[in-house]
């Protein structure tokens, strides 16, 4: 037990104390190409949110004229739904930067 606990103490002497790794804008070709492609699939996914809450609200109302609660019901999960989808796809950069900068705090 003793000659496993010398060589830990000595594997964690050779490892380097502090590492500091960021982001590389550089280090891989095709980053600019990922970043246009990411920015389209938000515009997309907008562009759905809002597809999503006209289609939601026209069964909101559709059920709510028939006097059928269940379709009323479903419509208006999906307009929640999809606002909902909007929101998250407008601010995941925002998200992702803030949780980004949270996990440099952790040491």
């Amino acid at each position: 037990m003793l000659a496993v606990l010398d060589t830990l103490t000595a594997a964690a002497a050779v490892l380097p104390a502090n590492i500091n790794i960021t982001p590389n804008d550089s280090g891989l070709p095709g980053i600019g190409a990922l970043r246009t492609v990411v920015g389209a699939v938000m515009t997309i996914g907008l562009i759905l949110s809002v597809l999503a809450l006209i289609v939601s609200a026209v069964v909101w109302g559709f059920g709510s004229n028939s006097s059928n609660p269940h379709l009323a019901s479903r419509g208006k999960v999906g307009v929640l739904i999809s606002c909902g989808a909007a929101i998250i796809t407008g601010a995941s950069v925002t998200l992702i930067n803030f949780f980004w900068n949270v996990g440099q705090t952790v040491s």
